[in-house]
């Protein structure tokens, strides 16, 4: 990466842009540094005013496969010069077949499986409640505190963050249930999960669990192996439909093409979307026949589902991955990183955790690690330093305090050393404020 040009940030072409967005987007919708992407490629980014930077967010775990990657686009062109859009509920069309006989392959279990593919990781989560319910005949579901499904209403219902995502938008959808992230440490996680589900629901009503092997918006928490194979026999036994939602943490972002990969389980219905796509929107729900097939004709659907520029991005996508070994990347990116992260936790006294696995990884940030209070502020702090030094990052957790890498598998050794120093200085600096502010 060649040196950033110089100049404060933003410059003037991004901050003529920032007033006209002020002026027409609406307050709700969120953004990160106040730039406005001109080129995108790899792990770069260019901005209006020539500003380069390093991207560690790769739109929040969209492009695994990197910026505007060559296979990726000469797909789309070529579909794009057929056609764009047939609705395929009216005609069909090849690439909806062969990407979903590509995600059948992939897809962990020895069972037979069927695909329906949408837009987004929201729309393939309301999906799988509706695929769910229908084949059980059952209404309740469980999700996890910390648990982040998405926007819709009963993806948002599912999701565990009340403040920034839900207030002034109830009454929410009806049986849905939280049970406690397992604390790793406990012994008796499970049980509690049981507990919680007996008290509550019953097994007999609960329809579908639904988890996030790795939590992303949540914060990077990993699920324990020993609770997700209990978790796995419990809905067994009880014809309850387990949803995995690899949405952030699929296509070999923690080092295999799937994080329910590390625990050895298999899911009954997986959810799919950002990185499947290298960066078009296409998701999927993918899972057991007699589930998938519970809905009668008609009953699933979408105008735009399953896109064929997007299905072709897809195809593409997963060839990519699969010929340049992006799993094994993903293991010696995250190898550098958490080597990285440690050395910095036994250094920089606000750092209290570092967590994920492959290149799935986060630090939580914290105001001193004896108190171990959540310090978003501090985090606010080392985005913004770090941005004007030419890294883009993105923040998770309950409390805005975890840094997470989601950045581009195909970055390179010189992009993601020269990232993590950036990072480190952001740190370091904002770290010695903290310092001296707490004795002052």
């Amino acid at each position: 990466m060649d040196q950033a040009k110089s100049g404060s940030r933003p410059g003037p072409a991004c901050a003529a842009y920032l007033q006209r967005r002020n002026a027409v987007v609406a307050r709700g919708v969120a953004n990160g540094p106040p730039i406005f992407a001109r080129t995108a490629k790899g792990a770069e980014l260019v901005d209006l005013d020539g500003h380069q930077y390093i991207d560690f967010a790769g739109g929040i775990g969209t492009l695994n496969v990197g910026h505007t990657h060559p296979e990726i686009v000469e797909a789309i062109v070529e579909q794009a010069r057929s056609f764009l859009h047939t609705c395929f509920n009216i005609v069909m069309y090849p690439g909806y077949i062969d990407l979903s006989e590509a995600l059948v392959q992939r897809i962990p279990g020895d069972w037979d499986k069927k695909v329906m593919l949408q837009n987004s990781g929201a729309e393939a989560v309301e999906n799988a409640i509706k695929i769910a319910r229908c084949a059980t005949g059952r209404s309740a579901v469980v999700a996890f505190s910390n648990a982040f499904h998405g926007r819709t209403f009963m993806a948002l219902s599912l999701t565990a963050k009340a403040p920034a995502y839900k207030t002034g938008f109830g009454p929410l959808a009806g049986e849905v249930y939280r049970a406690p992230f397992p604390d790793p440490s406990a012994k008796n996680a499970f049980e509690n999960f049981q507990r919680m589900v007996n008290s509550e629901i019953t097994p007999q009503q609960l329809a579908a669990v639904i988890f996030e092997p790795i939590q992303g918006e949540g914060g990077f928490h990993v699920f324990p192996p020993s609770f997700l194979k209990q978790l796995r026999n419990y809905c067994s036994e009880h014809g309850i439909v387990l949803i995995a939602d690899e949405i952030q943490s699929g296509f070999c972002r923690t080092g295999k093409w799937f994080a329910t990969e590390h625990s050895g389980i298999e899911a009954d219905l997986y959810t799919l979307a950002k990185s499947m796509g290298g960066g078009m929107p296409i998701a999927a729900v993918v899972g057991r026949s007699e589930l998938m097939d519970a809905p009668s004709v008609g009953g699933l659907g979408g105008t735009y589902a399953g896109n064929p520029l997007s299905c072709a991005a897809a195809l593409a996508a997963m060839r990519v991955m699969e010929r340049e070994d992006f799993c094994g990347r993903a293991r010696t990116i995250g190898d550098v990183i958490r080597a990285r992260f440690l050395e910095w936790a036994d250094t920089y006294p606000i750092i209290a955790d570092v967590r994920g696995l492959g290149a799935m990884l986060a630090i939580e940030i914290v105001e001193d690690c004896q108190s171990r209070r959540p310090a978003g502020k501090l985090v606010a702090q080392i985005v913004e330093h770090a941005y004007q030094n030419g890294l883009i990052l993105v923040k998770a957790g309950a409390e805005g305090n975890v840094l997470r890498f989601l950045g581009p598998l195909n970055i390179s050794m010189e992009q993601l050393e020269k990232g993590l120093d950036i990072l480190e200085h952001a740190i370091q600096t904002v770290a010695a404020t903290n310092k001296s502010e707490a004795h002052a």
